[in-house]
């Protein structure tokens, strides 16, 4: 998709930001004509983030989006620097502590649900909520999944136990949104070329670059693209869809 400023003017949050599918997003849609707001833990991945931004007035905050304290701060900040609630975010931010069943620690699995299921749940509860203060005719949340929330995948217990919560979570939000004109959708990657990869074997990753259809792993920018879409007004008809980026992998 060629980039034809469909999003001029338009404030977007993107958490994750500081890194893989997040820093895409927000070089899609800051070269979409969006003003983004680059949320992470990582300071110094935000930062970085902003720095490539094509020109505009972007800016990057630190939060942990599995603190509401945290989440609510961040939304003062940007209301206090823009004057307006962000009318899209998209939910990047998510961790990995792989382990099989039978040896995964309760704390490896709360941790990633605090980050990929519960932050989401607060980042996505406090968007909507500001949006519906503000009276805006309406907004795209954009949760990013995982295929594997789907289907399961070995050693990923928790991983994929949050990213079906993210589907459900984001489907239940389509339906109580929608009287505000606030679209919920998912994007369910396959496996992407990221920082959260770079921890799986290689041998592994070729295994499922020859089993997608299309012969190999996607980029973080193939995200982002369906990503900018769904926060468009082209995709002005579609809520509580999830949609899947696989290069055809499990289907």
């Amino acid at each position: 998709m060629a980039a034809s400023l469909r999003l001029r003017g338009a404030l977007a949050l993107v958490t994750g930001g500081g890194s893989g599918i997040g820093r895409a997003v927000c070089a899609r849609l800051a070269r979409e004509g969006a003003l983004v707001a680059v949320a992470d833990c990582n300071e110094a991945g935000a930062a970085e983030t902003l720095r490539g931004l094509q020109a505009g007035d972007h800016r990057a905050w630190v939060v942990d989006v599995g603190c509401s304290q945290d989440v609510a701060d961040l939304m003062g900040r940007i209301q206090a620097h823009y004057s307006r609630p962000a009318s899209i975010c998209v939910n990047c931010a998510g961790i990995t502590m792989d382990e099989f069943l039978l040896k995964q620690s309760e704390e490896a699995f709360d941790a990633v649900l605090r980050v990929n299921l519960k932050g989401t749940f607060l980042v996505t509860q406090a968007v909507a909520r500001a949006l519906v203060a503000s009276g805006a005719p309406g907004g795209s949340i954009i949760n990013v999944g995982s295929i594997v929330g789907k289907v399961g995948n070995l050693g990923q217990v928790n991983y994929t136990a949050s990213k079906a919560g993210v589907e459900g979570l984001t489907k239940t939000a389509a339906k109580e949104l929608a009287r505000y004109g606030i679209r919920c959708n998912t994007v369910l990657p396959g496996f992407i070329h990221s920082p959260m990869t770079e921890k799986v074997p290689q041998k592994v990753l070729d295994k499922f670059a020859a089993m997608a259809l299309l012969g190999r792993l996607g980029e973080p920018e193939d995200v982002a693209d369906v990503c900018a879409f769904l926060a468009s007004d082209e995709s002005k008809y579609i809520t509580g869809a999830s949609v899947e980026v696989t290069g055809g992998l499990f289907i």
